[in-house]
Formats: C-alpha cells, sequence, structure tokens
C-alpha cells in the first residue's frame, strides 16, 4: 500500500518489513547518513565555553539573577559570559527516550479471519490491510510472476465496477487503494480518513471478495512486465540482480527466480492462471486483517464480520518452501558487457530465515559490516580507498533463508581489488570482537532510528502484517530495543561466524571483461564463467 511496506520486508527506515526488513535487498532503501561531528574549533577561538545545564540556582549556591543595575565602572565584578561561546561545545547525544510499540487486539472471525487492531490516538488517517499468507514462493514454477500479476489486477475491477469506476470511487472517499505480492504474503489495503472508514471497508470487502480479474487489464499487465524484462537486461543493476540469485540457489527453490517471473513464464500467464492463483491464496482461516489508526468510536469487529465474515473459495495451502543452494558450491560469475564505465558487484551467499534466534546480533552485525554509512566496508571501500560512492551488506530474512548479499559499484580499473579487499574483510568480521566503539554506535544508531519507522498508521500495519506473516510473537516489535542494547560483542562474533561464510561467497560482476578477467583469474578467488550478453543490435 501507499506508504506502507510489504510484510515482511525490508524495509528501508527501509519500511518495517518482514521484519528483514532489510535487512532486505529487494528493493531495499540505503541506510540514512548521519553526520556525527559538528563545526571544528578553530585556533583563534577562546578556548573557554559555557555549558549550561538543568540544575537550579539554588542546588549549585550562585545567587538567582535579579533585576538590579550592573556595578559600575571600576568596581570589581565578572565579566558576563560571551553568549556565543555555546557555540563552542559540540552537541552530545542524549539518553533514548522510552518508546513502545502500539499494542494491538486479536480476535477471531467465525470463518477463521483473525483481526488485529491498533488504536493510535490521534492518527485520524486509517489504514486496513488484508494478508494472505504464502506469495510469490509458493507459485508453481512454470507460473513464475504470477501471484505479482494477480496482485496487480486485484484492483483493475470488479464484479460491480471496471478499474475507472474502481479509482473514481476510491477518489470520492479520500481514499487510496493498491494491492502487492511479494515472497511471502499477497496484500490489499487501504487507507482513508476515520470519517469515511466504513464505506472504504466496503470498497476494499468488493476488491477482495469479488474481482473480476478482467482479461484485457491482465494482457496489458503480462505486456508490461515483458517489456520490463527487456529493459532490465539493459541496466546492469538489474541484471545483476537476476544474475545473482541464481548464482547462489538450486534451480528448483523459488528465491532463484526473479520476483515477477521470466521471459519463458510471464507468456504463459492469462486470466484463468491469474484467477487460479488468487483463489490459491485467498484462505480466510490463514489470512490476517490489520486495521491502525485512532479507532475511538469505531465498531472494527463488527464491521469486518459485516463484510468479510463469510466463505472464501479457497483451499489449505501448504506454505513451507524448500530452500537450496546451488549444487556447485560458491562461483564467480562475470556478465561481460564491452565498454561499461563501472563494475557491479555482488558477493554472497544463502542467509537466515526471519526466524533465526540470533536475529538481534545480526542486525547490530550487519550494521556494523555494512549496514551504514559508517560501516567497516564503506570506511575501507569509499573513504579510505576511494573505489565506490558506497557499498551495503544486508540479510534479506524471508519465511525461508534469503540471501546475505554485499552490494557495491565501482570503477572499472579496481574491479579486482574491491572483490579481494571486501573477501578480506569478511574474513576479518569472523576472526575476533568488534571494537567498542563500534558497537556502540551499531546500537545506538539502531535503537534510535527505530521508533522513526512507525509514525504513520501504514506502517504500524506493515510492521504488525510483518509478525503475522512470520508467525512472531506479539511482543516481538516492543522487546526490539532492549534486545538491541543488550547485544555484546561476543554475541556479534558468534552471528558472524554462524552466518557470514566468505568461504561460501560466490561472487558476480557485470562489467567490461577484457579490463580486469585475466587479473580476476589470478586472484586465486576460483574458477571464472563468463557470460556475454548480445549487444541490443544483435537482439534485433
Amino acid at each position: 500500500m501507499s506508504g506502507s511496506r510489504r510484510p515482511g520486508e525490508p524495509t528501508d527506515t527501509r519500511p518495517a518489513g518482514p521484519m528483514t526488513d532489510d535487512l532486505l535487498i529487494d528493493g531495499t532503501p540505503e541506510p540514512a547518513l548521519i553526520e556525527s561531528s559538528g563545526d571544528p574549533v578553530m585556533p583563534d577561538e577562546p578556548p573557554t565555553a559555557a555549558v549550561f545545564t538543568d540544575v537550579p540556582a539554588a542546588s549549585t549556591g550562585e545567587a538567582p539573577p535579579t533585576d538590579e543595575a550592573p556595578s559600575p565602572p571600576g568596581a570589581s565584578a565578572t565579566a558576563p559570559p560571551d553568549p556565543l561561546a555555546v557555540l563552542d561545545v559540540r552537541p552530545t547525544p542524549r539518553q533514548p527516550r522510552a518508546y513502545h510499540f502500539p499494542r494491538f487486539e486479536r480476535h477471531v472471525l467465525a470463518n477463521g479471519l483473525t483481526l488485529l487492531s491498533a488504536h493510535l490516538p490521534g492518527r485520524p488517517l486509517l489504514n486496513a490491510q488484508l494478508v494472505f499468507r504464502g506469495g510469490a514462493s509458493v507459485e508453481p514454477a512454470d507460473r513464475s510472476g504470477v501471484t505479482v500479476l494477480a496482485a496487480r489486477a486485484l484492483t483493475e475491477g470488479t464484479d460491480k465496477r471496471d478499474a475507472i469506476e474502481l479509482v473514481e470511487a476510491a477518489e470520492r472517499l479520500g481514499a487510496d487503494l493498491d494491492a502487492e505480492a511479494g515472497w511471502d504474503s499477497l496484500v490489499a489495503g487501504i487507507s482513508v480518513p476515520r470519517s469515511r472508514f466504513t464505506p472504504a471497508l466496503g470498497l476494499l470487502a468488493e476488491v477482495v471478495l469479488a474481482p473480476s480479474f478482467p482479461e484485457a487489464e491482465v494482457l496489458r499487465l503480462r505486456d508490461e512486465r515483458l517489456n520490463d524484462l527487456m529493459q532490465a537486461r539493459a541496466e546492469p543493476r538489474r541484471r545483476i540482480e537476476r544474475v545473482f540469485p541464481e548464482t547462489i540457489y538450486a534451480s528448483s527453490a523459488p528465491y532463484a527466480r526473479p520476483l515477477g517471473g521470466t521471459e519463458i513464464t510471464v507468456p504463459t500467464i492469462d486470466r484463468e492462471a491469474v484467477q487460479a492463483a488468487y483463489w490459491r491464496l485467498a484462505d480466510p482461516a490463514s489470512a490476517v486483517f490489520v486495521v491502525a489508526g485512532d479507532l475511538q468510536g469505531i465498531a472494527v469487529l463488527d464491521l469486518l464480520e459485516e463484510r468479510f465474515g463469510g466463505g472464501m473459495d479457497a483451499a489449505r495451502l501448504d506454505r513451507d518452501v524448500s530452500i537450496e543452494s546451488h549444487p556447485e558450491g560458491p562461483q564467480v560469475v562475470v556478465v561481460d558487457r564491452p565498454g561499461s564505465p563501472q563494475s557491479e558487484i555482488r558477493i554472497g551467499h544463502l542467509g537466515v530465515a526471519r526466524s533465526t534466534p540470533d536475529f538481534h546480533a545480526l542486525s547490530v552485525l550487519n550494521t556494523i559490516l555494512g549496514g551504514q554509512f559508517g560501516s567497516r566496508l564503506n570506511q575501507l571501500l569509499r573513504e579510505d580507498r576511494g573505489y565506490t560512492y558506497g557499498v551495503h551488506t544486508s540479510f534479506d530474512m524471508r519465511r525461508g533463508a534469503g540471501p546475505f548479499v554485499v552490494r557495491m559499484a565501482v570503477q572499472t580499473e579496481v574491479t579486482v581489488p574491491a572483490i579481494t579487499e571486501t573477501l578480506a574483510e569478511l574474513r576479518r568480521i569472523g576472526e575476533g570482537p568488534v571494537e567498542q566503539h563500534e558497537l556502540g554506535e551499531a546500537r545506538d544508531y539502531l535503537v534510535g532510528v527505530f521508533p522513526l519507522r512507525f509514525e504513520a498508521a501504514p506502517q504500524v500495519a506493515a510492521a504488525i502484517s510483518g509478525l503475522a506473516v512470520h508467525e512472531l510473537p506479539d511482543d516481538e516489535l516492543d522487546r526490539y530495543r532492549p534486545a538491541i542494547a543488550a547485544i555484546s560483542a561476543e554475541d556479534v562474533l558468534a552471528a558472524a561466524r554462524a552466518h557470514v561464510r566468505p568461504q561460501d561467497a560466490s561472487v558476480v560482476v557485470v562489467g567490461d571483461a577484457s579490463q580486469w578477467i585475466e587479473a580476476l583469474r589470478g586472484a586465486g578467488i576460483g574458477d571464472v564463467t563468463v557470460i556475454t550478453d548480445p549487444r541490443p543490435t544483435d537482439e534485433r
């Protein structure tokens, strides 16, 4: 939904999500850049500084200020402090304020649908999400992309209205209606002012319970996806995001395929396939309805029973997925693009599922290694070496083991040094405890930005949806900050040794291979496989 994240996905102040949340790679935003230092004190500035405190004058023994006239000239008196001297004092962080994730209530309807409602006083924009657990990870391999297409087609018409009429009905309510699918869920939702929540809920019910999936719209969306696949081959960043999962996962694993399908599977998707994929997921017994916002005076449970209390034509779905690594083990794959001015690089291997018990230690580890601007890898490759504008690491935590990946784009001439130095840094993180200042900065950063992720109702609803998708405890988000603050250097080291495995890492590079291929072969990383993409003129 607009302004929200997919359940279970990274997010990004990377929207909450799958609690991977970003630790997320699919569409993951980069961490916020935080400048911690102030302006330097110049040599000609006075060495004294005025320090202001909140201590009352009575407790310091000083006389309180009066309205008496100042002493006459020549009298013994202390010179008044320079009001600009405060600028000499650099600000320091205060203790984080207490924060509790909004509490939510749980109810189960007669048809098995679970309601999770979070009352957020003073937030009149409500967000409601119907979450079907399953997603693209459980779709048939020969219909890869059908779940995403079904979600996109869901808002293109109902039994009562076509696409234009549906948009107009939402606009009259001041509502934002949307649907999307990820690896672990399909979500339909609506954001609307609380005064119009009741009719908006009826509109959402119409979309979810009576979608028409017009054939013309399905074919249009299918053609858009095929054009998008052609464009993706021409963009180095998107090209490498296609090749990297194919390199680390077995071909039978759903994560080896693009979320939106391939050139082989998408042309086979028609209206019947889209309908079948949707109704395969639409089981109220495994679905969750999440609503967040100022719910004072709104009988949410009664409204939900009225609109969504009936049955839905869906069978129980096995949501467990088989995730296996590539049978050939670690690989070095090069996609040759002659003339490319820079090289896109991905280094990584299978990571962990969101259910991993050391999630909080992994969060701190990732922040130290490559999850923020001051991370080890960014300091080394950007600040010290000048190889790249930025490097980023992430664990994409899904219901199954998502990838651990290092991402960067570097100048062509430093392609091989960037790879070898990254692998060396991955080894170093598991050789000994991190420095205390690294640990403190990472914990403070994660604790500090956490409340900013839930400022609006859609963000709160998406986070609650993620709990449901990954079957996490209701207090998981409320425990996050204390759990992060309690992580020790030993916890980080244990997580690094368990989950950062440079000996298992594959390397994928997209760039002008003629400039560095021999150096790569001589680096001792492994045998190199070269893929040569056809030039655009060769495909005509």
